[in-house]
């Protein structure tokens, strides 16, 4: 397929289990999401590492965010600054653990491929205006390109393949790519977005079993 979109891929000193009154519990997270009470517990545990590796403060920041993924703090990268901006619902500047977890479970294997489609055209919707726009893709192209050099597309290549993402995507014609396109162009091309789903995280519970030893897990 000549589809541009289909080469894009990615304490504090108190415990973050004592949850305060308006936290939502494990079992509840459960409840709102593809995971299990179990992968819930265990997710505690990557996000204790995650939220300790730079300022210990209980909350994952950008820099944390951009360290787990690129082990650099100071990588700036067009597709994780919206990942976090979207795993950031409170829009305070940092994740806390319920968003966290309600984040990754659109990655979750169990997830279905609407709810996966739906958060892969937030992430190129880039100025949230609910169209994808042609710019919103070149942006992305040219920032992907700039993280793997070993890509070799020129502009008149990035052009050509922006164009066919649009013909066959646009079908009202109107220049942008609208939610329900999208879905359409992702039913018809579903490796699209692969990236969406983590299998890993089908294995939390084997490769964070110090879960079982949390005080609060019934």
């Amino acid at each position: 397929m000549g589809n541009c979109l289909s080469s894009a891929t990615p304490f504090q000193e108190h415990s973050l289990s004592s949850h305060a009154d308006n936290e939502p519990s494990h079992e509840q997270l459960a409840g709102e999401t593809h995971f299990s009470v179990d992968e819930v517990y265990a997710l505690e545990e990557l996000f204790k590492g995650l939220s300790n590796s730079i300022h210990r403060d209980g909350v994952i920041h950008k820099d944390e965010f951009a360290f787990a993924l690129f082990k650099s703090q100071n990588h700036s990268n067009i597709f994780a600054d919206k990942v976090f901006e979207l795993f950031d619902t409170k829009k305070n500047d940092v994740i806390g653990f319920d968003e966290f977890v309600r984040a990754l479970s659109v990655f979750h294997p169990n997830a279905p491929a609407p709810e996966k489609a739906d958060f892969a055209f937030r992430i190129y919707d880039l100025d949230n205006t609910g169209h994808i726009e042609r710019g919103e893709i070149q942006r992305f192209l040219v920032a992907l390109l700039k993280d793997n050099p070993a890509i070799d597309l020129d502009d008149a290549h990035l052009n050509v393949l922006i164009d066919q993402t649009f013909e066959e995507a646009d079908l009202a014609g109107d220049g942008h790519i609208s939610p329900e396109e999208w879905q359409i162009l992702v039913k018809k091309h579903p490796k699209m977005i692969n990236y969406m789903t983590l299998p890993v995280l089908k294995e939390l519970t084997k490769k964070y079993p110090s879960f079982v030893f949390n005080e609060n897990r019934k």
